[in-house]
């Protein structure tokens, strides 16, 4: 066993690379393994999910699958849960049947990087991978960086790797060290919040650890495809000296990410690195090597702002947004039809599956799942299927299951109104460009009825007309070609509505 106490596994034969711009689909492992178990009254695991749950994945034209939390869970994190009033009482909030037994542990208080028996172990997990395979889809995984749990076997074996402090601070901070063997534990955190209870910080200036790190996630690259890393913006030397102070121990000359990330590409080129990414760290984080990082600003300004601001983060380097992963829901957000409107989520849902960089969708986002799960928990209560919306996010992936959206050119489009109507600025437009494939996004993010002239950046778009064919709705219109280049395409939507063109040349002059 590897200093990380993780499975060694033979590297099956490579998949083909990943896109430029890929779907990501998130699972609860447990919880959709708890459901399927009840679905087909048996019990399942990774190595016995029917064909029919796989296929049902793949129709969506998916380019990858997180199966989130299937690393071993902590008996010690779960005991410290339950002890918990304020997690009881959102486990109850979600599942009013609560149960203790119902508490299977925090995916992200990891006891060892080796896959849970119960969902399936080191077979499961490949059983898995080869499904995927088989359906064209890539396996992503998690690596929490920042504490594991306090029944770790780095705690006896290398207590070196942690941050502690002294006896006093378990004596008089219980909430924020812990004593095991007669030595104190710093517990883990971010320097925004109180301390989490049940995991111990890591180091992240320690070369063992370092060492060690890279060794175990060199055991995980032989598994899947891609990592997703935990709050990875905690493991930045300027944050973790501001966080721990002296108790980190001298300043290291590299950065953490960039020692780790190097040393994995090194041998797993193909292999990618997501971030989950606070406090603008996001481009820091690219330039140390991550392939993806959470677009966390873009899914504030859909949730909370208006169209304009939306549109001028979106006026950032191209470079820099190829590297952002979109969503409107996952783990740690609220679910989607919970936060908006249903016309509105499908606003924000068209405007992420058609921006540049990396689409995330989360299992039971397609279904309208209201009720936000704590990740402890090993069911989740029913709730009604939204047949319509679950059909509308079909056609829109089918809609952007082209090479056009994870391998064209992405262009932010400018739009116009005029003087007594200044409702332009409600509206949100881009193009993707593939050799002669053009397609047309233009949404009206707003509770009004909004009109403008979109300016579309296509050099030889003039000559001939235009047949725009809207791939959601099915309506057509034919336009003059030279009208579009020079005075831009007239567009009036109602609230929340949306045109997504596909452009086709009808003739030339």
């Amino acid at each position: 066993m590897s200093p990380g106490h993780v499975q060694k596994i033979e590297i099956p034969p490579a998949t083909s690379a990943w896109c430029p711009y890929p779907t990501l689909y998130e699972i609860d492992t447990w919880i959709w393994l708890t459901d399927l178990s009840r679905k087909y009254a048996a019990s399942l695991d990774l190595s016995s999910v029917p064909s029919a749950e796989w296929d049902a994945i793949a129709d969506y034209g998916l380019d990858s699958v997180w199966l989130m939390g299937v690393w071993e869970r902590s008996p010690g994190g779960i005991a410290i849960a339950n002890q918990n009033k304020n997690l009881v009482e959102d486990f109850r909030r979600a599942l009013p049947d609560f149960k203790p037994e119902d508490n299977v542990g925090s995916p992200y208080c990891v006891r060892r990087y080796v896959v849970d028996e119960h969902l399936g172990g080191l077979d499961g997990l490949a059983t898995a991978r080869r499904e995927l395979a088989k359906r064209g889809m890539k396996l992503i995984l998690d690596f929490v960086p920042n504490h594991v749990a306090p029944d770790h076997p780095w705690v006896t074996e290398h207590p070196e790797y942690f941050i502690h402090g002294t006896n006093e601070d378990a004596r008089d901070a219980s909430g924020s060290y812990i004593e095991i063997q007669g030595c104190s534990f710093a517990c883990g955190r971010d320097p925004y919040f109180p301390a989490w209870p049940d995991v111990l910080q890591l180091n992240a200036f320690d070369p063992g650890l370092r060492r060690a790190v890279i060794e175990t996630i060199s055991c995980i690259a032989q598994q899947c495809d891609g990592i997703r890393c935990d709050m990875a913006m905690l493991l930045l030397n300027v944050i973790f000296e501001s966080t721990w102070g002296g108790r980190a121990g001298p300043h290291p000359s590299t950065e953490y990410w960039v020692d780790v990330i190097s040393a994995i590409k090194a041998g797993n080129p193909g292999f990618i690195f997501i971030a989950e990414a606070y406090w603008d760290m996001e481009w820091e984080l690219q330039q140390h090597g991550f392939d993806f990082c959470y677009d966390k600003k873009l899914y504030d300004r859909l949730e909370h702002s208006n169209a304009e601001n939306t549109r001028l983060h979106l006026c950032a380097d191209l470079a820099y947004q190829a590297k952002l992963l979109r969503f409107i829901e996952n783990h740690d957000e609220p679910r989607a039809a919970a936060t908006f409107t249903p016309a509105k989520e499908r606003a924000a849902a068209i405007i992420t599956a058609t921006l540049p960089g990396m689409k995330l969708f989360h299992e039971g986002q397609f279904e309208g799942r209201k009720i936000k799960l704590p990740v402890f928990l090993g069911r989740r209560p029913d709730e009604p299927i939204d047949d319509d919306l679950r059909g509308f996010y079909r056609k829109l992936l089918q809609a952007v299951n082209l090479k056009t959206f994870r391998e064209g050119q992405w262009s932010l489009c400018d739009r116009s109104g005029w003087p007594d109507n200044s409702s332009f600025q409600n509206l949100l437009a881009w193009s993707w460009a593939h050799h002669d494939e053009r397609y047309l996004i233009v949404i009206n993010f707003s509770d009004s009825p909004a009109q403008a002239q979109v300016q579309v950046p296509w050099a030889d778009a003039n000559g001939g007309k235009w047949q725009l064919s809207d791939v959601l709705s099915g309506a057509t219109y034919e336009r003059d070609a030279s009208e579009i280049r020079f005075h831009g395409l007239y567009v009036g939507l109602a609230p929340w509505n949306c045109h997504f063109f596909q452009c086709l040349r009808v003739g030339n002059n």
